[in-house]
C-alpha cells in the first residue's frame, strides 16, 4: 500500500482490519530482526526520528540515529522498550544513517550489525559488541572489511557456522558496486547503474563469518534467486527481483531466503538447500502495507514461526514514521508459505 495511495484511507477502520497492533508506541520503529535467545524474545529495529530531511528516492529522510533493543517475555506479553543500545556518535567510522541492524549471538556474547555512512557517505556495515542482549554495545573501531550497501542479517545455521546476508538498491547504494569498486558517478541517481529490465536483476550477497564474528571469513558472494524456470530473475521482474531486507531461515531442512521488492512492496521468498543458495522463488510471504517500505524478519518461537514486520500506520501514513508488529506465519504441506494480508479483507 505505497505512499501515493493512502490519501483515502480511513486509518479508524484500517487499524481495526489490521491483523497485529503496534509492538510499541511512544517511539517509532522499523525494520525489526527478532531473535530467541534463552528463552525471551528480543528485537532488534531500526528508530525512525523525524530529523526535517526532504522526502528523496535516496533515503535521505530515513535519518536514524541510535538503536534501541525491544524485548519480550512471550509472544504475548508486553514489548519493553530497553532504551538506547548503541548512538552514532559512539560509532568511530560513521556519520549517519544508522539503517536496518540484525543481531546474533555466541558463546555467551552478543553481537550487533548494522549499516551506517561513513564520513565519504558510503554506506558500510559495523559490528558492536556487548554481555548483554539489550546492550550496550560497543563498536568496533572500523566497519567490517570488503563491507557494502545495507540491511545485513546474520544466519546461525545447525552447524554453528554464521552467515551474513546484505545488500539494498537505490538508497542503499547495492547498484554502485556493480564493478567491485564504489562508482560514485551521478549520486543524485538512485537507478543509476540498475540493469535493463531485460537483464539479469542485481543480486544480495552472503560471506560466511569469522569465527569471532567481527569479520568476514571469506568474499562475499552474490545470491543468486531463479525463477521456476532456474533462470535468473530479471531486472524488470519488479514483483519478484530483490530490492533489500535480506533474510534467511530455516524449516523442515529447507533454507527459505526472504527479502523486500522495495518499489512494488511485496515480502517474497525463495527456497534453497544450502545457505549460498541458488534459491528458487516460491512467492510472497507478505502483501503490501502502508508506507513505502517493507522490511521484516523470521523467528521460531515455541513452535510456532512468526513474521516481525512494520508499517507506518501510526503515523497515519509518513513514510520514514513507521511502527513494529508481529503476525504468525503458516506454511503447507508442501512447505509453502502462506501468504498474509496485512489488514485482512480491508
Amino acid at each position: 500500500m505505497p505512499e501515493e495511495s493512502i490519501e483515502h484511507i480511513d486509518f479508524n477502520k484500517l487499524n481495526k482490519k489490521s491483523i497485529s497492533a503496534p509492538l510499541v508506541e511512544h517511539i517509532y520503529t522499523a525494520d525489526p530482526s527478532a531473535h530467541y535467545f534463552n528463552g525471551k524474545i528480543y528485537i532488534y529495529p531500526s528508530h525512525d526520528i523525524d530529523a526535517g530531511e526532504a522526502f528523496d528516492d535516496l533515503g535521505s529522510h530515513f535519518a536514524m540515529e541510535d538503536y534501541h533493543v525491544i524485548s519480550m517475555d512471550t509472544i504475548k506479553s508486553k514489548a519493553v522498550d530497553n532504551g538506547i543500545a548503541l548512538h552514532v556518535n559512539d560509532v568511530p567510522w560513521a556519520e549517519r544513517q544508522m539503517w536496518a541492524p540484525d543481531a546474533n549471538e555466541k558463546d555467551g556474547k552478543f553481537y550487533l550489525f548494522f549499516p551506517a555512512k561513513d564520513f565519504e557517505g558510503v554506506f558500510k556495515i559495523g559490528v558492536a559488541v556487548s554481555d548483554l542482549p539489550t546492550g550496550p554495545f560497543k563498536a568496533q573501531p572500523n566497519p567490517i572489511k570488503n563491507s557494502f550497501s545495507i540491511d545485513p542479517a546474520v544466519f546461525k545455521d545447525d552447524d554453528n557456522s554464521y552467515y551474513m546476508y546484505f545488500g539494498g538498491l537505490w538508497g542503499g547504494q547495492l547498484q554502485r558496486w556493480n564493478k567491485g569498486v564504489f562508482n560514485a558517478d551521478q549520486p543524485e541517481s538512485p537507478t543509476a547503474f540498475i540493469p535493463q529490465p531485460n537483464e539479469a536483476a542485481l543480486l544480495p550477497y552472503v560471506a560466511k563469518m569469522r569465527d569471532d564474528l567481527l569479520e568476514f571469513d571469506e568474499a562475499p558472494k552474490p545470491v543468486e534467486i531463479l525463477d521456476e524456470n532456474g533462470n535468473l530473475l530479471l531486472s524488470g521482474d519488479n514483483d519478484r527481483r530483490f530490492f533489500e531486507a535480506a533474510w534467511l531461515h530455516k524449516h523442515d531442512g529447507n533454507y527459505y531466503f526472504s527479502y523486500s521488492t522495495g518499489d512494488t512492496h511485496f515480502i517474497c521468498y525463495a527456497i534453497g538447500d544450502n545457505p549460498y543458495g541458488p534459491f528458487t522463488y516460491k512467492g510472497r510471504i507478505l502483501n503490501p502495507v502502508v508506507g513505502w517500505t517493507s522490511h521484516h524478519s523470521v523467528c521460531d518461537i515455541g513452535g510456532k514461526t512468526y513474521l516481525f514486520y512494520h508499517d507506518s500506520s501510526l503515523s497515519k501514513g509518513v513514510t520514514h514514521l513507521r511502527c513494529i508488529k508481529i503476525a504468525e506465519i503458516k506454511y503447507r504441506e508442501d512447505g509453502s508459505i502462506i501468504t498474509l494480508n496485512p489488514y485482512g479483507d480491508f
